[in-house]
């Protein structure tokens, strides 16, 4: 095992200080007043997988080349794009100098000093290399069923070109996704059922989230991964909520001074299970009060990808995305305009 899939292990088995940590959060929320509590009924069942584990080795690189023959048709445009955010984002650096050096580039403002006296030494000055190295950025993505056909593909291409280009200025990239194990319900359903079901018992399905790549893997080595998201039987129900507090908490234990969580998904959290027992609302109230906890903390800043539906409703940094061809322009103005401030988070 080489360290990066130590790392990743290390990361995907630390489950039950992130289920303390969600729970944590979710009591927070659930502490304001006039607001009903979000209830889990049970989280005996829920899945955080390495993508690599849900497939076999020759089926993920299959989905992989799949992916890559439907992107053939926007290589061009993959390679201007990435080519022309890398110059962006390396373009906003505040250009820093390291000064009397014995080699580089000649110091001119050092010039007077040898007209003084002969015997000074030229002096020489040396760009340093700025890149956002203390910065990582969490894609959260929404592997719901009705994200199938062209909605996926173009989440799967904003995470892969996004991680290759952020990868060039030094800028660590997680990939994540999530999504339910079953349709309806599946064992939190049926465990449910046996214990005389409850009334209002709060989300009442099985979650799988799942580990495309780990910030402390390259892209390369990750990827073909990425092909999984083309896997049908992966997409099921989406509880968003949850999701972004399991990410939030994964940037938490980070050390980078700049965390940032960009969420790519095609509008509501919806699942059947938890909506046929409980309020029609219940899991869109419940994220837009995680967006907002998430919003109001400093440690991490948080935006939102809409995959052909506006989701401003529920985060304040979102744009929308319709079609792979306006990808390159929104991409690229939405994410220079979020570097020009790389913040100190104190």
């Amino acid at each position: 095992m080489d360290i990066d899939e130590f790392k990743m292990e290390e990361q995907l088995f630390d489950t039950e200080s992130d289920q303390q940590s969600s729970e944590n959060i979710i009591q927070k929320l659930n502490n304001k007043k006039n607001e009903k509590d979000y209830k889990i009924f049970t989280r005996e069942f829920d899945e955080i997988e390495k993508a690599e584990n849900l497939e076999k080795a020759e089926e993920i690189v299959k989905l992989r080349n799949n992916l890559d023959q439907q992107l053939i048709n926007f290589k061009d445009l993959i390679i201007k794009l990435a080519n022309k955010l890398q110059r962006q984002l390396m373009a906003k650096q505040n250009r820093s100098w390291d000064f009397d050096l014995e080699e580089g580039l000649l110091d001119s403002s050092k010039l007077p000093r040898i007209i003084i006296d002969p015997y000074n030494s030229l002096s020489f000055k040396k760009e340093k290399d700025l890149e956002f190295k203390d910065t990582v950025v969490s894609l959260l993505i929404d592997n719901s069923g009705s994200m199938r056909g062209r909605p996926i593909t173009i989440a799967a291409l904003c995470a892969d070109i996004l991680s290759r280009t952020l990868e060039r200025c030094s800028v660590k990239v997680e990939i994540l996704g999530f999504t339910t194990k079953n349709w309806k319900g599946g064992n939190s359903r049926e465990t449910w059922n046996k214990n005389g079901k409850t009334k209002n018992p709060g989300r009442l399905n099985d979650l799988r989230h799942i580990i495309y790549k780990s910030a402390d893997s390259q892209w390369r080595q990750s990827k073909k991964n990425l092909g999984l998201m083309l896997k049908e039987g992966i997409l099921k129900e989406n509880i968003d909520g949850e999701a972004i507090v399991w990410a939030y908490n994964r940037l938490k234990k980070r050390k980078e001074e700049r965390k940032i969580l960009m969420v790519i998904s095609d509008g509501a959290p919806v699942d059947d299970s938890t909506l046929s027992v409980n309020s029609g609302d219940y899991l869109e109230k419940h994220l837009k009060k995680v967006v907002k906890f998430v919003e109001n903390k400093e440690d991490v800043e948080i935006l939102a990808i809409g995959i052909g539906h506006d989701v401003s409703r529920y985060y304040s940094k979102a744009i929308k995305i319709t079609d792979v061809q306006e990808l390159g322009d929104v991409m690229i103005g939405e994410l220079s305009n979020l570097f020009k401030n790389n913040r100190t988070i104190n």
